[in-house]
């Protein structure tokens, strides 16, 4: 059930009145809410990635060794995309927009945007 009006200037409210009273504490939650979720789902792209390596070295020693591989790719993107689904869209879209502001020099190209000189643009490769 959304919030009338009234409640979310409340709400609005209280958060500022939170932040101007306690700064450290407002930020302290927005830190760690997806911490353990971003923790797993680092380990699952290493998996993946592992997967992959073992899948692509052991292919010429023995089919069973590479299926092994495949096999761990396989569960580690299992738990990659549950992670996403615990993480929610809220979530990655956060993560996004934190990374996007840790990498500032990264441009992404919208549909209507056309690429400025001297630029490629991502359709280009």
């Amino acid at each position: 059930m959304p919030l009338s009006d009234n409640e979310q200037k409340i709400l609005l409210e209280i958060e500022k009145h939170l932040h101007e009273s306690d700064p450290h504490l407002s930020k302290v939650g927005e830190a760690t809410i997806y911490r353990q979720v971003m923790g797993s789902a680092r380990w699952n792209v290493l998996g993946f990635l592992v997967g992959l390596g073992l899948m692509v070295g052991t292919l010429q020693i023995h089919f069973m060794l590479a299926f092994g591989g495949f096999l761990v790719m396989l569960l580690s993107a299992l738990a990659l995309e549950r992670n996403m689904r615990l993480m929610g869209r809220a979530g990655v879209n956060q993560v996004a927009s934190a990374f996007r502001a840790a990498n500032p020099n990264i441009r992404r190209q919208r549909d209507g945007d056309s690429p400025r000189d001297g630029e490629r643009s991502v359709d280009e490769d």
